[in-house]
């Protein structure tokens, strides 16, 4: 854990990631398609896409890639089967993708405000390359950003620096979350750039205004991202995370879940706040195929008109959903059945980036 200094792109702009509560122009989906990622499950995958599109239409516009004019008629037809209205505020763009990540393969958007107080949005556009050079073909996924510049009429900062966004967790107001397993692993590595601690945390500063870094180790098991932060322990509020907790003494997640506690508890935010810490309960141990699932209410995703909450049919489901509605109460808490979309390694989250609004 560190402090890296307030954000200034040049002496005239200050840089800042806004919290994922904070209002959006938009928020960006790409429609699955990839058969082995959901292998016998995709009709399914896209059922949850829709309840995710509804909820999120509601209070923002929906930018949702597809990969071509059939897949896009296909698309709107799945849709409108679905009762979803789809009027202005879903908008569908062509842009072919290798899968449906777009946390990850996206950029991120920040917002850059100059002295005198005119802001703008910035398209971030960090290297990709399937975490780590898991699954290829990821040229199409890589690309992504620079499209998603291209629509928005966003200026897009290139950053050769691999990175996914379902690594990093902002507060809005410059504290960032992240886990070493991911973030210092070996296998993100690029010749002659500094993925050291200090290396990261100035990088981060540089691009996206992270003024201190939390670091916190491991995650869950059954995560192939080499355990990202957004299954592990999110903000819900300035100075208040949820974390995720095992009850149980003998999972093999217990360990490593109660030291992201013990790093918690002993951090700071930038602004010298001790974390008010929440613990939040797992779904259990949820197998898939080929081994356990990286199932976790953590996945959570803030849209403008809802909080939409992964849920996969267990008992826990209703604790996690009467916990989140005592925490965030500016929004009602939408429950996305997830038992398939984890299938594929993810959930809501990771399925979503969002646009923030201009102040």
């Amino acid at each position: 854990m560190s402090g890296a200094g307030p954000s200034e792109t040049g002496r005239r702009r200050h840089r800042q990631w806004p919290a994922e509560w904070a209002p959006h122009r938009a928020t960006w989906l790409a429609w699955p398609h990839n058969p082995t990622t959901w292998p016998g499950r995709l009709e399914l995958v896209e059922d949850a896409y829709c309840e995710m599109v509804r909820a999120i239409a509601l209070g923002e516009t929906v930018e949702l890639l597809v990969r071509d004019p059939a897949h896009g008629e296909h698309v709107r037809r799945r849709l409108q089967g679905a009762g979803v209205e789809m009027g202005d505020r879903v908008r569908l763009r062509g842009v072919p993708t290798d899968d449906a990540w777009i946390r990850d393969h996206g950029g991120i958007f920040v917002v850059e405000t100059e002295v005198g107080g005119r802001a703008r949005r910035v398209l971030v556009d960090f290297a990709f390359d399937a975490w780590g050079g898991k699954y290829p073909p990821w040229d199409r996924d890589a690309a992504v950003g620079e499209q998603m510049s291209r629509i928005s009429r966003v200026e897009r900062e290139r950053v050769e620096l691999v990175l996914e966004a379902g690594a990093i967790e902002g507060d809005g107001e410059g504290t960032l979350l992240t886990t070493e397993s991911c973030l210092l692993h070996p296998n993100r590595r690029r010749p002659c750039q500094d993925r050291s601690r200090v290396g990261l945390e100035r990088r981060l500063n540089e691009t996206l205004g992270v003024e201190r870094v939390v670091w916190l180790g491991e995650g869950i098991e059954g995560d192939d991202t080499d355990r990202h932060i957004d299954d592990l322990t999110r903000f819900v509020a300035p100075g208040r995370v949820v974390t995720v907790m095992e009850a149980d003494r003998a999972d093999p997640n217990a360990p490593a879940l109660a030291e992201n506690r013990r790093r918690l508890e002993a951090a700071e935010d930038a602004r010298g706040r001790r974390l008010e810490i929440v613990d939040l309960p797992t779904p259990g141990r949820i197998e898939g195929p080929e081994g356990r699932l990286p199932a976790s209410y953590a996945n959570f995703y803030f849209a403008n008109a809802a909080l939409l909450l992964p849920v996969f049919g267990v008992d826990a489901d209703r604790e996690a959903i009467a916990l989140l509605e005592s925490l965030v109460t500016d929004r009602p808490v939408v429950p996305i059945p997830s038992r398939d979309l984890v299938l594929g390694l993810g959930a809501v989250h990771c399925l979503t980036q969002q646009e923030p609004a201009l102040p």
